[in-house]
């Protein structure tokens, strides 16, 4: 079998894989990127690469890496091509597709190559710069810029930047647009006051300080893409058959993908490659998308996980195969957290972007357990779903029904009633299950008081601690959630929901 490098992806065959042109691998390099993970390669690197197909962005991406080995010499052994597998499920149809990505020119270690790394600074071509260095990445720390190299991510770009200014005696059109794609709140906002601490602590002189400010963009950012990375063993071998070559560095995607980024008019411009997919999205205010994934998707996820676990299902994608479990589902996500958003949503965008949700809970190649969603189950309902419940009981001061019962059903799964170490454990349907939650002691110990179900709801509703709010005064709520609890104690979960959606049990064994 052939291994994956210039010449492979330029050969033609009757492989099921979309391939570069050879004159995309003499596109010049625009974008300077911090990070080699899986994230980065099935997200901007693949739409560089679309978009570079179209004619559009017409640029390559330099990738630093912090340090020697790993991945990096997989990128030098293919000539920084790599495979991506895009599989989901798009408006209802199975969606397979393989693209051979060709959007990286280079590959440089921070610690071996730092010298060429700053080389960069100097391409006049450059205009980007992209980073996932994962959450601890944005985080100011003291570092010397003059290092060889700096040891922050922070310190790194700002040892690049200065570069660049010196190299261009501070031209105000040479500045960069900076994009960071770590999942943290205000990112771009962040690293910039993170930079600009930096270069004062580092004496840097007020010129480039004024530089650094007006001629560069930091970009807050949103990025959603499941993005496993490698396939399992099985799918591997089955798709190095198909594609004729031996890729070591073979990622797979979903198919859904969101990039927002906070920008105007000549962030729009320089980061032209939006234009090729509409999962793309620039905006001066990006709070919609945040607060879209949020509520209905980590809050559905959230009001479901015990629920569809108590009923028997393992899996998201078994939940979906389950009638109740994903008719509950699709009524949570539109019918209640939908208009419960605590912001101005317009319900066509809402749908749309709640169908899409449902579409990838559907995925038949991405397995995500429900149990793996509960973890910090108490934190995450707090969080995710207390101030969507507010918003709801504001515009129509009535209980919102299925979270009422979601909410039940998380209640029911924090009985714990064995404990091993510092971890509690749970039975549903004859078997244990632990219950990964900083407030597990707590719910144990409540359940043990032996309390009525309508007692044992008030109880935490109240807890203030938890919630930031008393819920228990919610007109109609606590008798909602405590009579749906007393049913799950009677006849089960699976049961409850059932009878609520007038639909018949089904357990999955």
């Amino acid at each position: 079998m052939k291994n994956l490098n210039r010449a492979t992806a330029l050969a033609e065959t009757e492989a099921p894989v979309l391939r570069p042109t050879a004159a995309l691998l003499e596109l010049p390099e625009k974008v300077l990127q911090f990070g080699t993970g899986v994230l980065l390669r099935g997200l901007p690197d693949y739409l560089i690469d679309k978009a570079n197909r179209q004619g559009i962005f017409n640029g390559r991406i330099v990738v630093v890496k912090s340090t020697d080995g790993g991945d990096m010499t997989a990128f030098e052994r293919q000539d920084n091509l790599y495979t991506l597998g895009i599989r989901g499920v798009e408006d209802g149809r199975t969606v397979e597709e393989n693209v051979l990505c060709a959007s990286i020119s280079r590959v440089l270690s921070a610690k071996s190559q730092w010298a060429e790394v700053l080389k960069c600074a100097a391409n006049p071509d450059l205009q980007v710069v992209i980073s996932n260095t994962t959450e601890v990445g944005i985080q100011l720390t003291a570092d010397d810029i003059q290092q060889e190299p700096p040891h922050s991510f922070p310190g790194k770009l700002l040892a690049v930047l200065y570069a660049r200014f010196q190299a261009f005696n501070g031209d105000l059109s040479k500045g960069l647009i900076i994009v960071p794609t770590e999942l943290i709140p205000e990112n771009g906002s962040k690293l910039e006051a993170i930079l600009l601490e930096l270069a004062h602590r580092n004496g840097l002189e007020p010129e480039f300080i004024e530089w650094l400010e007006t001629a560069n963009q930091c970009c807050n950012s949103l990025v959603d893409r499941i993005v496993p990375g490698k396939p399992d063993a099985a799918t591997q071998q089955a798709l190095t058959t198909q594609l004729g070559y031996e890729d070591e560095l073979l990622t797979m995607a979903e198919v859904y993908l969101l990039w927002a980024i906070e920008g105007d008019e000549r962030v729009k411009e320089i980061l032209s490659f939006h234009q090729a997919d509409q999962g793309v999205v620039i905006r001066t205010d990006i709070n919609l998308f945040r607060e879209l994934k949020l509520r209905l998707l980590n809050g559905t996820h959230t009001l479901s996980c015990g629920l569809a676990y108590l009923s028997g299902c393992e899996t998201v994608r078994g939940g979906m195969d389950n009638d109740c479990v994903a008719t509950f589902v699709h009524n949570l996500m539109l019918g209640d957290l939908l208009p419960g958003i605590p912001y101005a949503v317009d319900e066509k965008v809402g749908q749309r972007f709640g169908l899409q949700v449902l579409d990838r809970f559907r995925n038949p190649y991405i397995e995500h357990r429900w149990l793996a969603i509960t973890m910090q189950y108490t934190m995450k309902m707090q969080m995710r779903n207390v101030p969507t419940l507010l918003h709801y009981y504001k515009r129509f001061n009535t209980a919102p029904q299925y979270v009422a019962l979601g909410f039940a059903a998380y209640l029911l799964f924090m009985r714990g009633t064995r404990q091993d170490g510092k971890t509690w454990f749970g039975t549903a349907n004859g078997t244990e299950y632990p219950i990964n939650d900083d407030q597990a002691g707590y719910f144990a110990e409540l359940w043990a008081r032996n309390l009525s179900a309508a007692d044992l709801t008030t109880t935490v509703l109240q807890n203030q601690a938890l919630w930031g709010h008393d819920l228990s005064q919610l007109p109609g709520f606590a008798k909602r959630v405590s009579d749906n609890l007393q049913q799950m104690l009677e006849t089960g979960v699976a049961a409850t929901v059932a009878k609520h959606l007038n639909k018949k049990a089904t357990l999955v064994k």
